[in-house]
C-alpha cells in the first residue's frame, strides 16, 4: 500500500516543458517537472534526499532568457518559463561533461552512464591515453567498505550525508586542490583513525560505486557480483526500537549488502552501523 503523507498544498505553476504546457507544485524543481513528464534527464550528482550541489552539470537544460545553462536538479519552476531540454547546445554540453568524467574517472559501475554515452554520442577516448587520471589502488582499510578514489567524481552527496544534512559526524570533506582533490578523512589518515562512526550513509548517496560494500568489491574483484540474479526483501531492523527499514540484497541464498527505502518516513534510507552491516549472524553456519 503506498502511503501519501499529507501536507499543506502547494500552488501548482504553469510553463512549457519542450513546447507543451505542463503544471507543477511550486518549488518543485525542472528535474522534478521533466521525471513527472517521462523525460530522462541524466544526472549523477543529484540525490533524492539530499540538497542539490550543481556538482556535475549532467542534467542542464535551456530555459528561454538565461544567458547560461541552467542546472535542472536545483532550478525551481517558475510560472511562464520556457524549457527546452533537448536542444543541440545543451546535448553538447551533457556529451562534452560525461567525456570529461569519463576520460578521467572511471564509470564502470556508474548505473545509466553506458546507454548516456552511447545516446550523447560522448567519446572519451578522444583525449588520448594521456587524460589526467588518478590511477589509486582501492584503500580497503577496514572489514566494512571500501573507498576506490578512481571512481569518485566529487559529487559531494557523501560529504553532506556525513556532515549537516544527515549524520553530522563530519568525518569526511573535500582534501585538496585540481587534479589532486579527493573525499578524505583529517589528515588523509586511514579509515580506523578517523572520526566515522560506519553508518554507511555515504554508501548509500555515493552514485558511481566509489564507496562499496567489502562484500560487493570482493564479489565483483572474484567476478561473482551479479545484481540480476539478486533478490531485495525490505524487512525492519531488529537490533532496536526505532523501526528502521532495510532493505536486503541477496545472492545464492547469502546478504550480500543492506539499503534502505528512501521513501521511508523513519530513515528516508538513512541507517547505522549495526543496520547497514550487523547481518553476519544471519547467515552464520556455525
Amino acid at each position: 500500500m503506498t502511503v501519501t503523507p499529507l501536507g499543506i498544498p502547494r500552488r501548482l505553476l504553469e510553463f512549457t516543458l519542450d513546447g507543451e504546457p505542463v503544471r507543477a507544485p511550486e518549488g518543485s524543481t525542472i528535474l522534478d517537472a521533466c521525471r513527472s513528464a517521462g523525460k530522462d534527464i541524466p544526472t549523477l550528482c543529484q540525490g533524492d534526499t539530499l540538497t542539490p550541489k550543481n556538482a556535475c552539470r549532467v542534467c542542464v537544460v535551456e530555459v528561454a532568457g538565461a544567458r547560461t545553462l541552467v542546472p535542472a536538479c536545483s532550478r525551481t519552476t517558475e510560472a511562464g518559463m520556457e524549457v527546452l531540454t533537448d536542444t543541440e547546445r545543451a546535448r553538447h554540453s551533457r556529451k562534452v561533461v560525461l567525456e570529461l568524467l569519463a576520460s578521467s574517472v572511471d564509470l564502470s559501475t556508474t548505473p545509466g552512464v553506458a546507454g548516456w554515452l552511447k545516446e550523447y554520442e560522448a567519446k572519451p577516448d578522444r583525449f588520448g591515453p594521456d587524460a589526467a587520471r588518478l590511477n589509486e589502488e582501492p584503500r580497503v582499510d577496514n572489514d566494512l567498505y571500501v573507498r576506490d578514489y578512481d571512481k569518485c567524481i566529487l559529487c559531494y552527496k557523501c560529504v553532506d550525508a556525513c556532515g549537516d544534512q544527515w549524520q553530522n559526524t563530519f568525518a569526511i570533506s573535500v582534501a585538496g586542490r585540481g587534479f589532486d582533490a579527493r573525499i578524505a578523512v583529517e589528515h588523509d589518515a586511514p579509515l580506523t583513525d578517523s572520526a566515522c562512526v560506519y553508518c554507511g550513509n555515504c554508501i548509500e548517496v555515493c552514485p558511481t560505486g566509489a564507496l562499496s560494500f567489502k562484500s560487493e568489491f570482493d564479489m565483483r574483484a572474484a567476478g561473482t557480483w551479479d545484481e540480476s540474479a539478486q533478490s531485495e526483501t525490505t524487512t525492519v531492523c531488529a537490533y532496536c526500537g526505532v523501526g528502521c527499514n532495510l532493505t536486503l540484497h541477496v545472492q545464492d541464498n547469502e546478504i550480500v549488502k543492506v539499503t534502505s527505502p528512501h521513501d521511508n518516513p523513519v530513515t528516508h534510507g538513512n541507517l547505522c552501523i549495526k543496520g547497514r552491516f550487523g547481518y553476519q549472524h544471519v547467515q552464520n553456519r556455525d
